[in-house]
C-alpha cells in the first residue's frame, strides 16, 4: 500500500499464473484432499477532505488460503504472497495429519464440487457484466477533478466535504485437486462516497458498481451540495410514528443485517430464523423481493464462491414471502441441498455461508412519486451506528443523520434533526407500500466483494425516538 498513483489497471496475476501457481503447489501434498484459493484486489483511491487531498493511494492486497484435509480432519493455513503458498500448503498438511494423530473429532462433511464442464451455472453466467473498460479508464486525475471540485463548492457555499473517489481490480483464483477443477474471475470496481457539511446541514452519497460511468460522479457531487445546503437550520422533530421515505442507503442498510437474522443455511439448519420458523409465510410487503443476487448486473457480481461453487439467484425473501438461505458446501451437505455459493471466510472469521450480494429489487417509482404520497411524515436519507438488538425479533437501533426533512402534503417541507430509532426491519418491510425505481449499492462491511443494493422504500408507522410498536408481522 503506497500514496502514489498506478500506471496500469489490471489484475495482479491473471488466469494462467494464478491457476497456474495453485495448481503445482497442491500437486503431491501429503493429504487426501486438498484445495486453495488466491484472491488480489489492486488499485487506486483518492481521499480527501477540506481543501486537500490527503491520500492518494494505491493498494496491492493478496490473501491465500489453503484447505488440507487427512482422514476427515481439517486445516487451514493463509499466505500473503504467492511465495509463500507452499509454506501454507505444508502447514495446512501437518496441521491436519497432526489432528488425525491427536483423534480430533472429524470436520463436518461437504457436498462435491460439479465435474469440470457439468456446472450449467458456470456456463450461464454473464461474464461482460465483471468488467468496464469505462472504470480502467477512470484515472486518478479524474478522481483528483471531482474531488477538487466537491471541496471548492463546498468552501464556496461556506462548508467543506470529504470523501473517496476510486477504482480497482479484483480477482480470485481456486484449485480443488481431487476434482481437477479450476476457476479464475476478475473483475473492475468504481466506487466513490462524498459528504458535505454546510452548518448544521449535511448530505452524504455513496455508491459503488464495476463500471464508472454508472456512478454518476458529477450529478452526484452536485446534488450533494445541494441537499447540504437545503439541510441547514434543522428543526427538532417529535418523538412518534411517522411514514416515511428511506432514502437507497437508508434502505440498503436494512439488507446489512440479513445474516443475522437467519437467511442463512446454518440458521436454517438449527431451527433459527425467519426461513427456518416462518418459511413460506407473508413476512414482508408482497412489493418486497430481497434476494442475494451475485448474477444481478448491479452492485459487485462474481461467478463463484472461494470454494468453486457457482452463485446463483437466491431468493431470500421474494413477493415479501419468506423463501430460501445462502449456503456453502458444508451447510448444504447438512441440509441435503446444493451450494448457493455463499462461502466466505474473513479476517478474524471463522469460514461460513453469508448473503453476500444483496439486492432489494427495484420497482418504477421515483422518489418524488414516493414522497407525493405521504400528507404528514419524514424522508430519511441515511442511518448510522446501526446494531442488532434481537435477532429473532430482526430488531436493530440505529440513528438517522445527513439529509432528513419533513414531508408536508406530498412535498419535501423542512430539514429535521438527527434521531434514534430501534425497530424490526421485518416489520417494517410489512409495512412497505411503495418502492423506489434507482438504486445504489453500498459496501457490506468485512465481506470480499460483498454489496447490498437497493432503491428508495416508502414505510407507513416507523418509530422514531420511541419503542417500535408492534404491527403483528
Amino acid at each position: 500500500m503506497t500514496d502514489i498513483a498506478r500506471d496500469t489497471f489490471a489484475p495482479a496475476f491473471g488466469g494462467d499464473r494464478a491457476t497456474g501457481a495453485l495448481e503445482q503447489a497442491l500437486d503431491g501434498a501429503p493429504a487426501d484432499r486438498i484445495e486453495a484459493f488466491i484472491t488480489s484486489r489492486r488499485g487506486d483511491f483518492t481521499r480527501f477532505a477540506g481543501q486537500r487531498i490527503h491520500q492518494s493511494q494505491a493498494i496491492d492486497e493478496v490473501q491465500i488460503m489453503v484447505r488440507a484435509e487427512v482422514d476427515g480432519r481439517v486445516s487451514r493455513a493463509a499466505a500473503s504472497s504467492v511465495g509463500g503458498l507452499k509454506a501454507a500448503v505444508d502447514r495446512s498438511c501437518a496441521a491436519a495429519a497432526q489432528q488425525a494423530a491427536d483423534g480430533v473429532a472429524k470436520a463436518p462433511q461437504h457436498t462435491p464440487l460439479p465435474a469440470p464442464g457439468t456446472d450449467r451455472f458456470a456456463d450461464s453466467f454473464d461474464q461482460a457484466i465483471l468488467w468496464g473498460d469505462d472504470t480502467a479508464a477512470w484515472s486518478v486525475d479524474e478522481h483528483a477533478r471531482l474531488a477538487d471540485r466537491a471541496m471548492n463548492e463546498a468552501q464556496s457555499l461556506g462548508g467543506v466535504a470529504a470523501g473517496m473517489f476510486g477504482r480497482a481490480v479484483t480477482e480470485v483464483a481456486f484449485h480443488d485437486r481431487e476434482s481437477r477443477l479450476s476457476r479464475y474471475a476478475y473483475a473492475s470496481e468504481a466506487q466513490g462516497s462524498l459528504t458535505v457539511r454546510i452548518d448544521d446541514g449535511s448530505s452524504h452519497w455513496k455508491d459503488l458498481t464495476r463500471f464508472s460511468n454508472r456512478l454518476g460522479a458529477e450529478a452526484a457531487v452536485e446534488r450533494t451540495l445541494a441537499e447540504a445546503s437545503r439541510t441547514r437550520g434543522r428543526a427538532k422533530l417529535d418523538a412518534g410514528e411517522y411514514d416515511v421515505v428511506l432514502g437507497p442507503l437508508a434502505a440498503g442498510e436494512l439488507l446489512d443485517f440479513f445474516g443475522a437474522f437467519g437467511f442463512t443455511g446454518s440458521a436454517l439448519s438449527s431451527g433459527f430464523g425467519a426461513v427456518a420458523t416462518r418459511g413460506g409465510e407473508q413476512v414482508a410487503s408482497p412489493l418486497v423481493s430481497v434476494h442475494d443476487d451475485a448474477t444481478a448486473d448491479i452492485g459487485l457480481p462474481f461467478p463463484f464462491d472461494f470454494q468453486g461453487t457457482s452463485k446463483r439467484d437466491v431468493p431470500m425473501i421474494a413477493g415479501g414471502r419468506a423463501d430460501s438461505v445462502v449456503t456453502d458446501r458444508e451447510t448444504a451437505f447438512a441440509l441435503g441441498t446444493s451450494s448457493t455459493g455463499n462461502f466466505h471466510i474473513a479476517r478474524e472469521e471463522a469460514p461460513h455461508a453469508i448473503p453476500m450480494n444483496v439486492v432489494l429489487r427495484a420497482s418504477d417509482s421515483t422518489e418524488e412519486e414516493l414522497i407525493a404520497g405521504i400528507e404528514n411524515g419524514v424522508y430519511l436519507q441515511r442511518f448510522w451506528y446501526t446494531r442488532t438488538v434481537d435477532p429473532v425479533r430482526t430488531t436493530i437501533t440505529g440513528v438517522t443523520r445527513d439529509a432528513c426533512f419533513a414531508i408536508r402534503n406530498g412535498r419535501i417541507d423542512h430539514p429535521v434533526e438527527s434521531m434514534r430509532f430501534t425497530m424490526s426491519v421485518l416489520d417494517a418491510l410489512a409495512r412497505v407500500d411503495g418502492v423506489g425505481r434507482d438504486s445504489l449499492s453500498q459496501p457490506l462491511m468485512n465481506v470480499f466483494n460483498g454489496s447490498a443494493t437497493s432503491p428508495a422504500l416508502r414505510v407507513r408507522g416507523f418509530s422514531l425516538g420511541t419503542a417500535p410498536v408492534s404491527k403483528g408481522n
